[in-house]
Order: C-alpha cells, then sequence, then structure tokens
C-alpha cells in the first residue's frame, strides 16, 4: 500500500486543520445551493500538511474530476492551454507548487481565473493574431510552501485563501491510528503518540515514521509496535524525542560550534551540512524556527538557548 492510499478519503476521515475544512465546506454547500462554480482556492503552508489530500476531498465532494499539475512542470503557455481545453464544466484543477509558474504562464492565468477565457497568439512575425478561447467554468486549487512568492495580482484572483498550520500531537496520534487500521495493524494510544510527539507537526512524516516503526517491529521482534519497541525504532532512525533528524542536528551543531552560535548566511549552512538550499529553507528552516530552535536575523541564521540546551552544548 502506497502513502496515496493512506490519505483521507472522505472529510469524516481528514483530522486538524478544522478551520480551512469548515471554510471549504461552508463554500462548497453555498456555491451549491446558488448553482454556481466553488471559487478557486489557494493552499499554502509547509509540506506535508494536507494540501492535495484537501484537493482531492473538494473534487470528491463536488462529484467532479481533477487534473493534477505543477508549476515547474508548466513550463509554455501550450501547456497550461492543453491542460484547461480539456476541464469540463465544475472540474477541479489542483496546480501544486504555484509559486513556480512561468511569469508568462502566470499572466495567462489572469483572465482564465476570472473571465474563464484564455488569450493566445496564434503565429508568429506580422502575421501573428490574438485568439480569444472560451473555457468552461472550473475550479483552481493552487498549493504552495512560499505563499511570499506568489505575486499580489494572482494571490488576489483566489477567493478562498488557507493557511495550514502544523497538527497537534494529539490529531497526528489519531491519524497514525487510523492509517495503522488500513495497514490492517493496531496500534497502542503510547505508540502512536510516541510517533506523533515526533513528527515536526506533519501528517505525512507521521505516516513515513510509522511505516518504518511497522518495519521495525516486524523484522527486528516479530510482532506489532509496543511502546518499547517504537522508541527503539525511533532512536534506531535517529528521530530524537522532539522530532529533530540527524540534518536538524548537523544544522544547528554546525551553526553552534563552527560559527559560535551564528549569525551564519544561507549559502555557508547549505555547504556546512551539504543540503541544497531550497531544502533548508523549505523542509528543516520552518520546524525549527517555529519550535525555538533557529532564528533568522538579516545577517543570517542564528541558534537559540533551546538548541543549545537540547544538544548539550555550552553557549
Amino acid at each position: 500500500m502506497s502513502s496515496n492510499d493512506l490519505r483521507a478519503t472522505s472529510w469524516k476521515d481528514f483530522i486538524g486543520q478544522y478551520q480551512a475544512v469548515k471554510s471549504i465546506n461552508i463554500a462548497i454547500s453555498a456555491a451549491q445551493k446558488r448553482k454556481q462554480i466553488l471559487e478557486h482556492i489557494l493552499f499554502y503552508g509547509p509540506p506535508g500538511l494536507g494540501k492535495t489530500t484537501l484537493a482531492h476531498l473538494v473534487a470528491q465532494t463536488l462529484g467532479v474530476s481533477i487534473k493534477i499539475s505543477s508549476g515547474p512542470s508548466l513550463t509554455r503557455v501550450g501547456d497550461l492551454a492543453s491542460i484547461l481545453t480539456q476541464l469540463e464544466t465544475g472540474d477541479v484543477l489542483f496546480i501544486d507548487e504555484i509559486h513556480r509558474l512561468n511569469k508568462a504562464v502566470e499572466e495567462t492565468l489572469y483572465p482564465v481565473m476570472e473571465d474563464y477565457c484564455l488569450d493566445m497568439i496564434v503565429g508568429k512575425g506580422p502575421g501573428a493574431r490574438s485568439v480569444r478561447i472560451d473555457l468552461n467554468h472550473f475550479t483552481l486549487i493552487g498549493a504552495t510552501t512560499k505563499a511570499g512568492m506568489i505575486s499580489a495580482p494572482l494571490r488576489d484572483r483566489f477567493g478562498l485563501v488557507h493557511r495550514l498550520k502544523y497538527y497537534e500531537e494529539k490529531d497526528l496520534a489519531t491519524i497514525i491510528t487510523t492509517a495503522a487500521k488500513k495497514l490492517g495493524l493496531a496500534i497502542d494510544h503510547a505508540s502512536a503518540l510516541e510517533i506523533a510527539k515526533r513528527s515536526r507537526g506533519t501528517a505525512r512524516i507521521a505516516l513515513k515514521l510509522l511505516r518504518r516503526v511497522i518495519d521495525f517491529a516486524e523484522v527486528e521482534h516479530k510482532g506489532k509496535p509496543t511502546a518499547e519497541i517504537t522508541k527503539k525504532a525511533l532512536e534506531f532512525y535517529q528521530v530524537d524525542e522532539l522530532g529533530l533528524d540527524e540534518t536538524d542536528r548537523r544544522l544547528l551543531t554546525a551553526i553552534i560550534t563552527d560559527h559560535d552560535g551564528g549569525p551564519v548566511g544561507l549559502e555557508t549552512l547549505a555547504a556546512l551540512v551539504s543540503e541544497d538550499i531550497n531544502t533548508i529553507t523549505d523542509v528543516y528552516e520552518p520546524f525549527l524556527m517555529q519550535s525555538g530552535f533557529l532564528a533568522r536575523t538579516p545577517r543570517g541564521r542564528t541558534a537559540t538557548p533551546k538548541a543549545y540546551r537540547h544538544l548539550g552544548l555550552k553557549q
């Protein structure tokens, strides 16, 4: 069973993000009562919080098809046009990483989102002419981990904008328990909570750790996870009690030991831990900052007193 198979398949199964879920369902109900197309929706927040799952649930609730694409894959206006002209009335178009759209493609989206018209230039040189294609009305759902990189004209065309938040431990424990049942395994509450505590507030990471714990318990202990086995498994995979993994600790240690706690420039930090800059800013930095281990200043990144204490280092 793949990770996609563990996703919620109904609103009842979707745990967390309560404000966003309620707002979306209100908008869906209102649109259906008025016999209108649902407004365009933008989800933003760190990776693994349910943006794709929510898009699927919206399409499922509306009883329409969903077409999935991503910002980096839509490099030409023709790529976008090919998708748009295939959409039926009411369909959902989900564009992940929408902040990475090509500028020309993004500008083509403006009249599409407002008037459901696609303006294209046909031909080249003196013989070139503008053609307007009427499209079926549809709902665009955009997702991004970097809301600040979305231009104001694009953002303003979304009727619903929701920031997805990190999950609470109790919600993650419920997600883990539900996923375990789908895998045909009963997991005790203590084990589910232990995994939840180390999941960085992220559903995707919780499901990933659940699989690793199940594998460890089956291979190393020939049984289902207990609280003790779960702790051993997570220690084996180097995920500590606050959810920091080996890369998190290397990143904080590099700042503290190599640069006296910072500030350290992002490019220098990426070189120190041999990670891509985007990986640091998108994957590691948001959690470390929200958890109080890392601070961002105009001069660079600095380790906080909490980071020193957690790593057992003197400040």
